[in-house]
């Protein structure tokens, strides 16, 4: 039996075509699988299998009524799987099938032109899900997989190779390329269609409550949060702390946001009070689906200094808090300043104060007694809320606590905050800020729980220091009279390491990571980076391409106040520009021919001047018997070249490559070598038909 690489090679046009179809619809559909439901995918590809067998075997494609019962088995799943049959899931699983089902009625050219229609839409598709630099690399090769196959199905004479038709599309692709970016840079920009799969496992990263001891384990997630250029140098990692929410009230198990019980007068206000050197710095926030902005602590309000992003309203709350008037649902970019030295919150007691003294009835009953005998010992009688605070941080560095992302789940025990400080003493920083809050405000210390990110990567990228999601962080706040809030951040009392340096623990690598850490320990980190530096790129100069960049364009060109009708403008222009182009290429083209169809026509004319009739249909093979005919032994070497010709055209063998190299050139030596002497009478002469 032949290998199948050589069967493949010896099948009938039509049947290899299918099957190259086949796999470039398989290609296409991949990606879409790790969304669609399971029936889809095994439809899907029992469906192309099926027809790739018909096409090996020459059967005759299934009746109209097959296809029909199919189909309304496809429409009856999505409809039970997805209650709809409209909205992009239902839409996207429904165009997969048809696409699969519309292969079993390719049996003319309208049909796979169909087939070319769909997948190109369904290529668009896949950005509904990722717009990332994987996701376009692979929609790429699926773009250019499909412009092949549309061209063979434009090249029916032959047998082109798959190599030849493949490099016909690129260079339509790279024809089609300057309008692509034309359109890119300039065509208006809109928002997002479509919000972002939420995901329900246990990972870290923000969000606008704390609950506490739900998680058993927690999984720490490299995926990025934010990435932050700073144009003054390099702070210390241990004081980029990235502010988050700030929550102050406690129910027990969950952290939320204070509900403030006093007028708006009375309460905390910022009263930030900013000093030292200013910290310049560009950041990159990546989607988040929530309406926070963690910017470096503390970035002040400030027309020169604040941030501000084009068609968004931020506002900077009373506990420092960044806030966005939608979610962020979209990658964006600002420029602020902080000040790392700052003083912020009320300098003398205020009445909303007491909403951070709050605690719920009964609640961690033995860890307020535990307060309580603390505050009784002698030699913190008056001492003033920084003595409190460094006196619990001293029992929680000396008191058996261990840091840890596998703490075991509190949920079952009657009070999460009493099993953690009393009993068990595992936890990670939410356990930690939340038990040093609660123990302050035992103490009489009004107290509250900042969430947010610590530190970055130990090293930047392209200049750029990455913020991932395992760097989200908890620690707490206490307000001390004449000083307002301070910060103080209870997991340096236990793991230093995560503090100081920004470091968080590890979790123990999966099996492919060890594998890798075994091969090499910094093989998968220079991967890593590398791919993530790739993906900067591909964030900051195409999906972050927006209005602002469109008309700073339109500036540089010298338009000194772009507007929506500069840029339309413009736009137009260069297509009409464009337009007129090509219209002036193919004027100046329309006598261009096919270089058969000009071959054919030149020695038409060499025949025609020796006294051969013969007409433009005639193939090689009609011409050489013409030119014996009419020459006699005089044409012989005519004849013979053009006999090869049709052998090099026409054969069942042919070679590729077209006419042989050097063929006119022997023609045209033939042609003048015959004898110029009177036709013979009854020769067939150049008016004969």
């Amino acid at each position: 039996m032949r290998p199948w690489a050589e069967r493949i090679a010896h099948l009938p046009r039509d049947t290899r075509d299918t099957l190259f179809l086949l796999s470039v619809i398989a290609c296409t559909v991949a990606p879409h699988l790790l969304h669609l439901p399971l029936w889809c995918g095994a439809m899907t590809a029992l469906l192309l299998a099926w027809r790739a067998r018909l096409a090996v075997t020459g059967s005759a494609l299934p009746g109209r009524w097959t296809i029909t019962a199919l189909l309304a088995v496809a429409a009856g799943l999505t409809l039970w799987g997805e209650r709809t049959l409209l909205g992009k899931e239902a839409g996207i699983t429904m165009l997969v099938v048809l696409m699969a089902l519309k292969t079993l009625e390719l049996r003319a050219r309208r049909d796979a032109l169909v087939v070319f229609f769909l997948g190109f839409f369904l290529v668009l598709t896949h950005f509904l899900y990722s717009q990332s630099l994987g996701t376009g690399l692979w929609l790429l090769v699926s773009v250019w997989a499909l412009l092949t196959a549309l061209v063979l199905a434009h090249m029916p004479v032959g047998r082109p190779p798959l190599v030849q038709a493949g490099a016909v599309a690129a260079r339509a692709a790279g024809w089609g390329a300057p309008l692509m970016l034309v359109l890119f840079l300039l065509f208006p920009r809109i928002g997002p269609l479509w919000g972002l799969p939420q995901d329900a496992s246990a990972r870290t990263g923000l969000s606008g409550s704390m609950r506490l001891g739900g998680v058993a384990s927690i999984a720490e997630d490299d995926a990025i949060a934010l990435r932050v250029r700073f144009l003054d140098g390099v702070p210390p990692q241990g004081a980029l702390y990235f502010r988050g929410p700030v929550l102050g009230r406690f129910d027990g198990r969950e952290w939320t946001r204070t509900l403030p019980t006093v007028p708006a007068a009375q309460r905390p206000q910022l009263n930030l009070e900013v000093r030292g050197p200013a910290v310049r710095y560009e950041m990159t926030l990546e989607p988040s689906r929530t309406p926070l902005l963690p910017l470096l602590e503390m970035t002040p309000d400030d027309d020169a200094t604040g941030p501000a992003l084009e068609g968004w309203m931020l506002t900077l709350r009373s506990d420092g808090q960044w806030q966005a008037d939608r979610p962020i649902n979209e990658r964006i970019r600002l420029k602020a300043t902080a000040w790392l030295d700052h003083r912020h919150g009320p300098r003398q007691p205020v009445a909303g104060l007491r909403d951070l003294l709050a605690l719920p009835a009964g609640s961690s009953p033995r860890t307020l007694a535990w307060a309580a005998e603390l505050r009784r010992r002698p030699d913190l009688a008056g001492a003033s809320p920084q003595a409190l605070a460094e006196a619990v941080l001293q029992h929680i560095g000396n008191g058996g606590f261990t840091y840890t992302l596998e703490p075991g789940s509190y949920e079952a025990d009657a009070d999460p905050l009493d099993a953690f400080w009393m009993d068990r003493k595992l936890g990670f920083c939410e356990h930690f800020a939340s038990a040093f809050v609660v123990v302050m405000r035992g103490l009489g210390v009004p107290a509250r729980v900042v969430t947010g990110y610590l530190g970055t990567d130990l090293a930047p990228q392209n200049g750029w220091w990455i913020v991932r999601q395992r760097n989200a962080h908890a620690w707490a706040e206490i307000w001390v009279p004449e000083l307002g809030w301070q910060r103080v951040d209870p997991t340096a009392a236990i793991s230093p390491d995560r503090v100081q340096r920004g470091r968080s623990l590890s979790p123990p690598p999966g099996f492919v990571a060890g594998a890798f850490g075994n091969l090499s320990p910094a093989l998968a980190t220079q991967l890593r980076n590398l791919w993530e530096g790739m993906n900067n790129q591909w964030n900051q100069w195409v999906l972050n391409y927006a209005r602002g960049q469109q008309f700073d364009l339109l500036r540089s060109l010298g338009i000194d106040a772009p507007d929506w009708q500069d840029l339309a403008t413009v736009l137009i222009g260069l297509l009409c520009t464009g337009s007129l182009a090509g219209a002036a290429w193919a004027w100046q083209d329309r006598r261009r021919q096919d270089p058969w169809l000009r071959l054919q026509a030149r020695v038409q004319g060499r025949l025609q001047a020796l006294g051969v009739a013969v007409l433009p249909h005639h193939p090689p093979r009609t011409r050489a018997e013409r030119v014996r005919a009419a020459l006699g032994a005089r044409g012989g070497p005519l004849a013979d070249l053009l006999e090869t010709l049709d052998h090099q055209r026409y054969a069942a063998a042919a070679p590729a490559g077209g006419v042989p190299h050097g063929w006119w050139r022997a023609f045209r030596a033939a042609a003048r070598a015959v004898p110029r002497s009177p036709l013979p009478s009854g020769a067939i002469g150049p008016a004969s038909p």
